[in-house]
């Protein structure tokens, strides 16, 4: 049942993840406009419901750090790779965005100002609290942490009331339901099952950063955009992690 547009939002700040394959659409490679305008059309309507939004995204569209080098590079740079392609996929997000007169501003952890603010936590809280769109680049700045980390480190920071992690699945699941007919979806699920089990969420470090802050996951399919809206509105869509 579709929540009516009259209803207050279930959540009032949201960081949403969303990762570089997505915005690839089926092209597996590099930008599909379609499928961000589609995506932004949707963050507008979260906007214009009085839902504070941050946004995190990944760079497996165009390089991944540890994958893509295959051990012919060494593992820090080819995760400075990773960011730089996040970067790429924050300003493609952010245009489009624009473009529909929603105000946004990119962040990144590494400093690229001819392009973007550099991360500053109370910076972005003002922008956010300004009805502004934050897309955080660049991961955590670091190597060796995903971007699924850096999306619980920002939601952490900035205080946000639920992660949202739009990916290319309806939800958790107790095996891989393209291999094993008898998987079972979980509406619910613990940290610590998702962690002894271990489940196909996020890594065990973005995992267990979100336990340690009790920040509750919600993990829906990206296929309908207006899934996000969804969630943040109330509605029980794919599996939440708490």
């Amino acid at each position: 049942m579709e929540t009516t547009s009259s209803a207050a939002p279930a959540y009032k700040r949201v960081l949403l993840k969303l990762s570089g394959e997505a915005l690839a659409g089926d092209k597996k490679f590099g930008l599909d406009f379609d499928v961000i305008e589609k995506v932004c059309k949707v963050i507008k309507k979260c906007v214009d419901a009085g839902v504070e939004v941050g946004v995190v995204v990944g760079g497996g569209n165009f390089w991944r750090g540890v994958k893509d080098g295959g051990g012919k590079m060494e593992r820090t740079r080819a995760d400075h790779m990773g960011m730089m392609a996040t970067v790429m996929n924050s300003l493609a997000v952010a245009d489009v965005l624009e473009q529909m007169e929603v105000e946004v501003r990119v962040q990144t952890a590494l400093e690229i100002r001819a392009v973007a603010e550099p991360y500053i936590r109370l910076k972005a809280d003002k922008h956010l609290k300004r009805g502004r769109v934050v897309i955080f680049g660049c991961g955590t700045g670091c190597p060796y942490f995903s971007t699924d980390t850096a999306a619980v480190l920002r939601a952490a920071e900035i205080g946000a009331d639920a992660i949202l992690l739009a990916k290319n699945v309806d939800g958790v699941y107790s095996a891989d339901p393209r291999t094993d007919p008898t998987a079972e979806k979980y509406d619910n699920i613990s940290y610590d099952d998702v962690l002894a089990k271990h489940l196909a969420v996020m890594d065990s470090t973005a995992t267990s950063l979100s336990m340690d802050n009790k920040i509750p996951v919600i993990l829906f399919a990206l296929k309908d955009p207006e899934n996000i809206y969804r969630v943040v509105m109330g509605e029980k869509i794919g599996t939440t992690v708490k």
